[in-house]
């Protein structure tokens, strides 16, 4: 009988809701030692995901150059005031305006197998487990190793158990 997601997932996860702020986001990613948190409703529907890539896109060149022209307009060759480029700089977005949706999901009963290649295929780090709608774990890549690991020690020639 083939794995399963229920038999490899975890299933304590770090989430978040929509109304969160980016900085704190970032701080759940970075204190849990996670790359992404899907984003889910006061239902527990998930709704989204945040990776760090998410947040990393407007520190990106293409965001740099169009920040610099809205501030050469703005400032209409004055300089412009500490309060607003303070302003500017503080992060107000929130889970929902950064997350990535549609967000491909499986559900507990997928194999293994199938999950590798929906990761492989959409070129993806992790899948949520999902449960009537609710999320209820998430397998990662290290997750697949892992089992294949556990999976090639366990029929290795020679090998206890």
């Amino acid at each position: 009988m083939a794995l399963t997601a229920s038999e490899i997932m975890t299933r304590e996860v770090v989430t978040v809701g929509p109304e969160d702020l980016v900085k704190d986001i970032a701080a759940a990613l970075s204190s849990h030692d996670v790359s992404a948190v899907p984003v889910c409703d006061e239902g527990g529907r998930m709704i989204g995901i945040v990776s760090e890539g998410d947040l990393m896109k407007p520190f990106g060149s293409d965001n740099a150059l169009r920040r610099a022209w809205w501030l050469d307009l703005l400032a209409e060759g004055d300089a412009l005031a500490p309060n607003f480029l303070d302003y500017i700089k503080m992060d107000h977005r929130r889970a929902r305006d950064v997350m990535s949706t549609p967000v491909l999901t499986a559900s507990e009963g997928t194999p293994v197998a199938e999950l590798a290649d929906l990761m492989i295929n959409h070129r993806i780090k992790r899948l949520p487990i999902l449960r009537d709608g609710k999320l209820v774990g998430v397998v990662s890549r290290s997750d697949i190793v892992r089992t294949l690991v556990e999976s090639t020690t366990k029929t290795a020639p020679g090998a206890s158990g």
